[in-house]
């Protein structure tokens, strides 16, 4: 069985797609976008900027499913320029560096809103 979650209190979808689905013991969120809720705009200050907004949203939502950024195993990080990398994983280290989960990384054509990073994260139960 499936549930689907939907956000209260982190970023809402942008398109026809839950937050979250939760099967098997796992919370599967989707990607998420560095977008700063005071302003509906990507937040300022280039990858860095956004992956800290990013990794807030993550432990927003993963707070209200009653987990944590501990719970995470397994990352996906979307960087619109792999020159981006070092930059972006300073500030992903921020939040989980000290026991960090599995992680992919992959550089893609763009992103939505002309984004520079998306990260989307898979939580144990």
């Amino acid at each position: 069985m499936v549930n689907r979650f939907f956000t209260e209190k982190g970023p809402k979808a942008m398109g026809p797609y839950c937050t979250a689905a939760i099967a098997n013991g796992f919370a599967y969120l989707s990607g998420i976008l560095g977008v700063d809720p005071a302003t509906g705009r990507l937040a300022e200050g280039g990858v860095q900027a956004q992956t800290r907004q990013i990794t807030a949203h993550i432990a927003t939502v993963l707070s209200e499913l009653g987990l944590s950024p501990a719970n995470v195993v397994k990352a996906l990080v979307f960087l619109a320029d792999m020159g981006d990398f070092a930059a972006m994983n300073e500030a992903y280290a921020e939040t989980f560096g000290a026991n960090p989960p599995a992680r992919s990384c992959v550089a893609v054509k763009a992103l939505p809103m002309g984004a520079l990073v998306e990260i989307e994260v898979i939580a144990s139960m």
